[in-house]
C-alpha cells in the first residue's frame, strides 16, 4: 500500500510545498482539498492546473485524488450537483488524479429511500463522464451515509466500475461498523481508504495515527489480508481545528505508525 497526506492538514499551503512536505517525510503522494480557499478549485485556468500538476509531479509525488464537495444525495434540481460533479472531473484529469471525492450530504428529514434514489440517479448519470475522463468519482462515507452498508444501498444501485467509495474510518466507526464488516460492504467499490485517529466518539480533536481510539490496526489487517493494495491517506483536519499542533511536525510520527502497521500486517 502506498501513503498520502490530505491538504486539509496544511491549508492553504502553496503545493509546491506541500509535495516537498510529502517527499521529504517518506510519503507517495498527496490528496488535494478542491475549494475556493484552497489553492486547487474548479475555477483555476488551464496555466494553473498546469503549474500545480507540475508542482507535485516535481517532487516525485502522485496525486492521489481531488476532494470536492458535491452532495449527491442532497434534495433539489439534479443539474447543479451534475454540474458540480463534471467540474471537479475536469480538474481531477488535469492534475492527473485518478479520483475525485464526492459527500453524501442528505439533509436533515429527507427520507433514507429518496436520498438513496437521488445519489444513485446522479452518480449513475455523471459516470459516463468520468468514464471518458478516466478519473473514478468514489462516494465516502460521512454525513447521512457513514457506514459501508449506508454506501453500498447507492452504489449497487448504480453498478458502474468508474463509481466506487472512500471509506473513511472515522464514520464508519461512529457509525457502529467494524472493519471486517466494512471492507466487506465496500471491497467491490474500494477506491482507497482515509485514515485518521481521535481522542473518542465525544471528542474527534485530530490526533496522530496510533495515537487515540480509532481501529486503524484492525483495518490495515484486514486490507492486507483481502490482498488490498492501494492508497492510505492521512486525512489530518486542522483545517476544522486551528489549535491543532501543525501536520508538518507530526508527518514523520504518522508515518512511521502507518508503515509499521502495513509491515505487521505483512
Amino acid at each position: 500500500m502506498k501513503l498520502a497526506f490530505s491538504t486539509l492538514g496544511v491549508p492553504r499551503l502553496p503545493l509546491s510545498d506541500v509535495a516537498r512536505l510529502a517527499a521529504d517525510h517518506g510519503y507517495h503522494g498527496v490528496e488535494l482539498r478542491a475549494h475556493p480557499e484552497e489553492p486547487v478549485h474548479p475555477a483555476m485556468t488551464a496555466g494553473e492546473r498546469s503549474r500545480a500538476r507540475s508542482d507535485v509531479a516535481g517532487q516525485g509525488m502522485e496525486i492521489l485524488g481531488v476532494a470536492g464537495y458535491a452532495r449527491v444525495a442532497a434534495p433539489g434540481d439534479d443539474l447543479p450537483v451534475l454540474a458540480e460533479i463534471r467540474d471537479l472531473l475536469t480538474l481531477a484529469h488535469d492534475l492527473g488524479a485518478p479520483f475525485v471525492r464526492v459527500l453524501p450530504g442528505a439533509a436533515e428529514g429527507q427520507s433514507g429511500e429518496e436520498a438513496d434514489a437521488a445519489a444513485a440517479r446522479r452518480l449513475g448519470a455523471s459516470a459516463g463522464d468520468a468514464a471518458d475522463l478516466g478519473v473514478r468519482i468514489l462516494l465516502e462515507t460521512h454525513d447521512s451515509h457513514p457506514t459501508g452498508a449506508d454506501a453500498l444501498r447507492v452504489l449497487g444501485a448504480v453498478g458502474h466500475r468508474q463509481v466506487g467509495a472512500l471509506w473513511d474510518v472515522l464514520h464508519t466507526w461512529l457509525g457502529g461498523e467494524q472493519p471486517q464488516e466494512t471492507f466487506a460492504a465496500l471491497s467491490p467499490y474500494l477506491g482507497y481508504v482515509q485514515v485518521k485517529d481521535v481522542a473518542s466518539a465525544e471528542d474527534t480533536f485530530p490526533l496522530p495515527p496510533g495515537a487515540g481510539v480509532l481501529p486503524l490496526t484492525e483495518c490495515v489487517d484486514v486490507l492486507s489480508r483481502h490482498g488490498w493494495d492501494g492508497w492510505l491517506c492521512w486525512e489530518y483536519e486542522k483545517r476544522w481545528h486551528p489549535a491543532a499542533p501543525p501536520l508538518a511536525d507530526l508527518l514523520d510520527t504518522g508515518r512511521k505508525h502507518l508503515s509499521r502497521l502495513l509491515n505487521e500486517a505483512a
